[in-house]
This record gives structure tokens, C-alpha cells and sequence, in this order.
């Protein structure tokens, strides 16, 4: 099955693949793939130098984040952490970067994001609270689509970049081994340390570079 822009359909039947194109960018030369995931409906794009078909494919599932990544917000590290992640796989030349689509704020959307930062300013809750404040989910985020677009590319285990376990265990529950996680650890300023600070006391992320640093910046 092929389309106007000649792309193959997805075997996996989550996904379609729908365009690719190469995509010259700051970082090096990446083609990107283009897919659209049939559960939810929406267009998600896969970064990928080389040919990731095979093992242990330096792998990054990067969550969307307009605030920090758009805007340079740094009460995340999103931006940094995209950043870090395309270089380590252009200086490997071999690996993707599936950037995911829908998962603002841990997949609680823009507006909700905005409103949960809202409340870790004005009360002084923690990203965990803001939601559940809410009447949110902590995290809402799902990685079919991901694994989808992982397998229609060939990649059969991953070298995962990332300071969560839960996204490796995610990954696994779809079908697609971690051989390995490795660390994406951005150094924590002034406004984002008591984020990343919840994120490893209440969401389990490995965030062993803030052991040792004092309570404010």
C-alpha cells in the first residue's frame, strides 16, 4: 500500500505511514517519517538518521511541550532534553526521535498544563498535586502509537533516552524490548528544581545529579 507521496502503509495496524521526506536541521540531516495514528486520529512525526532497522536502536520518545520547547520556558527541561537527544543521535548516526503529539503536560493538554502550572505558582503544589487538583490524571500519556511507529521501522529493541522507567516499561508492555535506558540529565536551575525534584520523589524518574544540591538555587 502506498500513497500520493509514495510512503508504504504501516504493517502495524495502529499506525499509518503516511509521508517521509528529508529534514536538514541544526542538529544534521534527518528524514521524517510522518504517520497517523488510527486510535486517536492524530498526525506524529519520527525523526531517523541511518537505517534504524535491528537492535538496539538509539531510541528517544519525546513528549510534546510548546511551552519549553517553543517558548524556552525553564520551568522544564523539555527543550534541553529534545536538544540532547538529537545530537546524541546525529553524533551516532543511527537512531529516531518519535515526538509525540498529544502528550502536553503528561497528556492533560495545553489549557490544563497552564492551569496546573498555575496552581504549583499561586499554592505552591507539585506537578503531581496540580493535576489531581484538577481532577486530572498524573499522567495520561500512552505509548501505542510510539511503538507502533517503532516497529513499522524495522526497530526491534531500543536504547532508550530517558530518566523514566515507566516509559521503558510502557515501551515493553507494546512489544518493543528496552536493551538499555540511558540518561538525559540537564542541570537544574532556579525555577525548575522543585519540578524535577517531584518528578523523582513521585514519578520514579532516575534523577541521581540533583543528590547533594541545597533546597534553593
Amino acid at each position: 500500500m502506498t500513497d500520493s507521496d509514495g510512503a508504504s502503509g504501516a504493517a502495524d495496524e495502529g499506525v499509518r505511514r503516511v509521508v517521509e521526506v528529508r529534514l536538514p536541521t541544526t542538529y544534521g540531516e534527518f528524514r521524517a517519517v510522518g504517520y497517523l495514528d488510527r486510535r486517536t486520529g492524530t498526525e506524529q512525526v519520527a525523526l531517523v538518521q541511518g537505517d534504524p532497522a535491528g537492535e538496539r536502536v538509539l531510541t528517544r520518545l519525546h513528549s510534546e511541550c510548546l511551552t519549553g520547547e517553543v517558548f524556552g520556558s525553564t520551568h522544564c527541561e523539555c527543550g534541553e532534553q529534545l536538544a540532547a537527544s538529537l545530537r546524541a543521535i546525529a553524533e551516532e548516526r543511527r537512531g529516531v526521535l518519535v515526538y509525540l503529539q498529544g502528550h502536553e503536560g503528561r497528556g492533560i493538554g495545553l489549557l490544563a498544563k497552564l492551569r496546573a502550572m498555575r496552581l504549583q505558582q499561586d499554592d505552591g503544589l507539585d506537578t503531581v498535586d496540580a493535576n489531581l487538583a484538577l481532577g486530572l490524571p498524573v499522567d495520561a500519556r500512552d505509548y501505542a502509537g510510539a511503538a507502533g511507529m517503532l516497529r513499522d521501522l524495522g526497530v526491534r529493541s531500543v536504547r532508550l533516552l530517558s530518566n523514566n522507567p515507566r516509559k521503558g516499561e510502557a515501551l515493553e508492555r507494546y512489544g518493543v524490548p528496552v536493551a538499555a535506558r540511558l540518561p538525559l540529565l540537564v542541570p537544574p536551575g532556579a525555577e525548575n528544581l522543585r519540578y524535577l525534584r517531584a518528578k523523582r520523589e513521585r514519578l520514579d524518574h532516575d534523577l541521581p545529579h540533583l543528590d547533594g544540591i541545597p533546597g534553593r538555587l
